[in-house]
């Protein structure tokens, strides 16, 4: 790494006055430093360099501005980088103005800084003081997540994934759920929305989040909102099921085409088993997921499914949905008190049935294909 020397030279290079083909030496640079972790270990000693780049995002050049924007995304991929960015007493603000910004063209790149930042809970109830002191509130984030053509210069899918994180918070949950508001009949139709993946995925995980507040089950499952089909079709294929069977789904769910295509993310499948799953936690919930036929769906599927740790998800489903009630007092899954000794044995099963899940995924992939972490974004 850089000796005190260098580095105060450097730092004297990351200022607007600086000449545009030096800073954007050292910008560069900087970016390089930001794509590796002992670059950001470094860094992270480094709070003048940090305050540095987001001074050089308001740069009147486009080519200085991307790069302070790479490097921010890489650096919010880190974890131990999330304090020392929202120090920076700057640094938040600056992110939600130009992301209200319907004509900055580095937005999608502060969607990605936002949900990078939002991912653990600590750091997410940052951004969401943030959003509250900026008097921003989350139906403005709503509103332009699902207003087509908001900015014509980014697409703002990223705007998902950050709400999703934002449910993590009850309050978020609660704005979403509120039934005057809905918010959740506008997040319905991009479970469906094919062109992003992060768009479609970043909706599912909010609706789960949702579903772990399971006073709401009712009136999810009900003709207000009719989650149902919204969860169930991406996971329908092009199956030929019987009249009695067709006759017992939702609608939309009868007689399906026989070019039907499944979900093809297998993490987003995954969600879409995980929040009907929390879905049946309910006794109300298990009553109409198994009145409208889901396991007619979940059983081809099930048949359909490779990876291994999709289908034990679906196993999970299809035992409740075949199972017996539970005794009187136990019919809400989420309130059930677990007794100590019992939770230390379930966590130690569920981490053994984690290993074996992964040695099996293992097996089965090639060996020299390379894997990236889920829920970050780097930009090299």
């Amino acid at each position: 790494m850089l000796s005190e020397v260098e580095a105060k030279e450097l730092l004297s290079f990351l200022t607007l006055d600086t000449r545009p083909d030096v800073k954007g030496q050292a910008t560069e640079y900087i970016l390089g430093l930001s794509g590796n972790r002992d670059g950001c270990r470094y860094l992270q000693t480094k709070p003048d360099f940090l305050k540095a780049l987001v001074t050089l995002t308001t740069d009147p050049s486009i080519a200085i501005v991307k790069d302070c924007y790479h490097s921010l995304i890489n650096l919010s991929a880190d974890e131990t980088m999330h304090q020392p960015l929202i120090k920076d007493s700057d640094f938040l603000p600056m992110l939600f103005k130009n992301l209200l910004d319907p004509e900055f063209m580095f937005t999608d790149r502060i969607c990605t800084i936002l949900t990078n930042l939002s991912r653990h809970v600590k750091t997410c109830k940052e951004v969401f003081k943030a959003m509250q002191e900026q008097e921003i509130g989350l139906a403005q984030i709503v509103d332009i997540f699902c207003t087509e053509g908001y900015n014509k210069q980014a697409s703002l899918h990223y705007l998902g994934p950050l709400l999703s994180n934002l449910t993590q918070l009850p309050e978020t949950r609660h704005f979403i759920l509120d039934k005057e508001r809905c918010v959740v009949q506008r997040l319905l139709p991009y479970t469906q929305y094919q062109a992003s993946t992060i768009r479609r995925g970043g909706v599912i995980g909010t609706l789960r989040n949702c579903c772990f507040d399971h006073a709401h089950h009712e009136w999810l499952l009900s003709d207000a909102v009719d989650i149902l089909p919204f969860l169930l079709l991406p996971l329908a294929g092009p199956e030929e099921l019987s009249d009695e069977e067709n006759e017992g789904l939702p609608v939309d769910l009868q007689y399906l085409p026989e070019d039907k295509q499944r979900e093809e993310d297998p993490d987003i499948r995954k969600m879409l088993i995980e929040t009907m799953i929390l879905l049946t936690a309910t006794k109300v919930g298990r009553q109409i997921l198994k009145a409208k036929n889901v396991y007619a769906i979940m059983r081809e599927f099930h048949n359909w499914e490779k990876e291994v740790h999709v289908a034990t998800a679906c196993e999970k489903l299809i035992q409740v949905l075949i199972g017996d009630e539970p005794e009187p007092g136990m019919e809400n899954l989420l309130e059930v008190e677990i007794p100590e000794d019992v939770e230390v044995k379930l966590k130690d099963m569920d981490a053994k049935e984690q290993e074996q899940l992964e040695k099996d995924q293992e097996d089965l992939l090639n060996p020299d294909k390379s894997q990236q972490c889920a829920g970050i974004v780097r930009m090299m």
